[in-house]
């Protein structure tokens, strides 16, 4: 944007100039020289300008370049602290029933209560029920408990 406004006011000078050389008389060539004098100063701190603009940029890609984080394999991981591994519930037992929806899963509660240790603590209100032909079944809305601060961990 700045590049063609400044192109485009060189440009106007440059034609304004033109048009007052074929006008002008034999005493006006030192307003002519110093317009062409000025014109010339203020293209060469345009090119200047340009050319610190390009050196900053380049510098600035070079140092602030992505480095992904590789895991050492020497290192062992260690597991989360127990506080914070009760949040992360088992991927497993999420899965679709019918009669609730066929692109929303659930967390099953029977699944969850042999593979998640603190089931008791989940809260109630994220419990729904649904009707899937025969009987009212309960199972667990993986966004509600995602609001209450727990998540499904993808092991």
């Amino acid at each position: 944007m700045h590049r063609k406004f400044i192109a485009l006011i060189v440009a106007t000078a440059i034609t304004v100039t033109g048009v007052s050389v074929s006008q002008a008389r034999a005493a006006d060539t030192k307003d002519i020289l110093g317009g062409l004098a000025a014109i010339a100063i203020i293209g060469a701190g345009v090119h200047y300008y340009n050319q610190e603009k390009r050196k900053n940029r380049a510098t600035r890609q070079q140092t602030h370049t992505y480095q992904p984080y590789v895991a050492q394999p020497s290192h062992p991981v260690r597991p989360l602290p127990q506080q914070v591994a009760r949040y992360d519930l088992p991927q497993k037992c999420l899965r679709t029933f019918k009669g609730y929806s066929h692109n929303r899963p659930l967390l099953g509660p029977g699944c969850l209560k042999k593979h998640y240790r603190h089931t008791n603590s989940l809260p109630q209100e994220c419990k729904v029920g649904f009707w899937n032909g025969k009987k009212v079944k309960r199972a667990y809305e993986p966004a509600c408990l995602r609001q209450k601060g727990y998540r499904v961990s993808y092991q």
